[in-house]
């Protein structure tokens, strides 16, 4: 890497109550919680994805700011297997696995504060063509 090169580090979320978010990024979304004894701040991180979610508790919610709530979107391997991994863990989807024309199968994922990622897998024709 050289000098002034750019690289990606962590999504950043502004939250109402940041334990109650960290604890459902970690209880339902299975991330680790990194920074427990920050002030404001939590660093979140499942594989090589980092979330910081900053303590905000009068901003508005995520929920009430429509399609600006996306904050990311995911690839994984098996969507399936994640699927079922996060409906044991009560995570929040908004929309369970389905392929789509462009090639992916997505799921979406949301946060109490009303967050979304969209988690997708490439099919394997996309893959293949």
């Amino acid at each position: 890497m050289k000098a002034g090169d750019v690289r990606p580090y962590a999504f950043v979320l502004a939250v109402r109550d940041m334990d109650a978010t960290a604890a459902y990024f970690r209880d339902a979304l299975g991330f680790d919680v990194n920074w427990a004894e920050a002030d404001d701040w939590r660093l979140l991180s499942r594989g090589q994805v980092r979330v910081m979610i900053g303590n905000c508790p009068g901003v508005t919610p995520a929920q009430e700011i429509g399609d600006h709530s996306y904050f990311g979107y995911l690839e994984v391997d098996d969507i399936h297997a994640l699927h079922a991994e996060l409906s044991r863990r009560g995570a929040i989807i908004r929309q369970p696995p389905a392929d789509k024309p462009w090639g992916q199968r997505e799921m979406l994922i949301a946060t109490p504060d009303g967050h979304r990622m969209m988690v997708g897998q490439t099919l394997a024709s996309a893959a293949t063509a």
